[in-house]
């Protein structure tokens, strides 16, 4: 298997001898390898790509590579966003990527020195990871091209009510008896979440370059705690900054992770919204637009009511694309997610004062 792993690494236009190859991360998705090199502190980062998920990979990398060398161009003299950056190598005839047996491998440079955190543990490192997230932003304000759509749908709620209404009325692994409690609470929503969608759609908020996955476990730290650069492109793609800024309050300022049962410790945490926001807008205050600050507040709510509507279908469907550890693992999730958006909701207020003090102040 290594033998076979070096090989792969060898088709790459690399200078260094690739010596050995060791299994490296924890990730779900797609499978992950350090490359150590007859250079000291010269590695790599090579990556099978899962082709069950993403269905066009060699238009994705096409993405993942526009994106990075945009940043690499903006970002080589930057104090916050280093040299350090994600960098993707081409194989020898030029392709951002290597075929074997049918299968795609992707090779990146490794960052030495870096590490990451499961969960924002104070609200520092918040404010730090939002700063983080805003540079990502910012430094992307002005890309030109055109991104390929990853995953067909993504955050497009219109795309998500189409998916929940055949749900419903097909009823696959006949549960939705049980589960009439929370299909009425979403239901009870969907004119809110699809006016702001229509935002979305029409162009009123402004299609930009997204990550899609803005959790804090996608930022790289140094040993001080400082932001080297953002990771894991595999979803960047067009849509709008709400989502990104959304789902990142949705993991940060929950006090329970998304699998937790007992919903009375699922709470809004206000202080670490107040971080994380600061970061943020002091370094993509200048380039949101005046319909994005004035809809910002209402992006954990967007992405939450999403993420509850998709637990729940697959709860209701019987459990087939999240992957499970139990039968009612999708229904907990839902459930939790649920409750976070009543939290969210109930904090309304709060989020609209804070943001409109932090953009007044910064």
């Amino acid at each position: 298997m290594e033998n076979n792993l070096i090989n792969i690494v060898n088709k790459f236009s690399i200078e260094e001898t690739p010596l050995f190859v060791e299994s490296h991360g924890n990730g779900n998705i797609n499978e992950t390898y350090k490359v150590l090199t007859n250079v000291q502190d010269r590695s790599y980062i090579l990556q099978r790509k899962n082709a069950l998920i993403f269905k066009n990979i060699p238009r994705m990398m096409q993405n993942i590579k526009s994106v990075t060398e945009h940043i690499l161009d903006k970002s080589e003299n930057d104090a916050v966003f280093p040299i350090d950056n994600l960098k993707i190598y081409d194989c020898r005839d030029g392709k951002p990527f290597v075929m074997d047996n049918g299968e795609f491998w992707v090779l990146t440079n490794y960052i030495p020195y870096s590490i990451t955190f499961e969960k924002a543990e104070n609200h520092a490192l918040a404010q730090k990871a939002g700063k983080g997230i805003g540079k990502f932003h910012s430094l992307l304000s002005d890309f030109q091209g055109e991104l390929y759509q990853t995953i067909k749908g993504f955050h497009d709620l219109g795309y998500r009510f189409k998916q929940w209404d055949e749900c419903i009325k097909k009823d696959k692994a006949e549960r939705l008896v049980s589960v009439k409690e929370e299909v009425e609470k979403l239901n009870k929503r969907r004119n809110v979440i699809a006016r702001f969608n229509k935002m979305i759609e029409s162009g009123f908020l402004p299609k930009r370059v997204t990550h899609n996955d803005t959790k804090i476990g996608n930022v790289l730290f140094n040993n001080s705690n400082e932001v080297i650069c953002v990771i894991d492109f595999d979803t960047v793609m067009t849509s709008t900054w709400i989502n990104d800024f959304g789902d990142a309050i949705r993991t940060f300022t929950c006090t329970a992770s998304e699998n937790e049962k007992d919903l009375e410790k699922v709470l809004f945490d206000p202080e670490m919204f107040k971080a994380y926001t600061e970061g943020y807008l002091s370094e993509v205050k200048d380039a949101l637009s005046q319909t994005e600050k004035e809809n910002l507040y209402f992006a954990g709510i967007f992405i939450t009511f999403e993420q509850a509507l998709r637990f729940l279908m697959d709860y209701i469907d019987g459990d087939t694309y999240y992957k499970i550890d139990y039968p009612e693992h999708n229904l907990v999730r839902a459930r939790n997610q649920i409750k976070l958006l009543e939290e969210l909701e109930r904090n309304e207020c709060l989020m609209r004062e804070v943001i409109e003090n932090k953009l007044n102040n910064i």
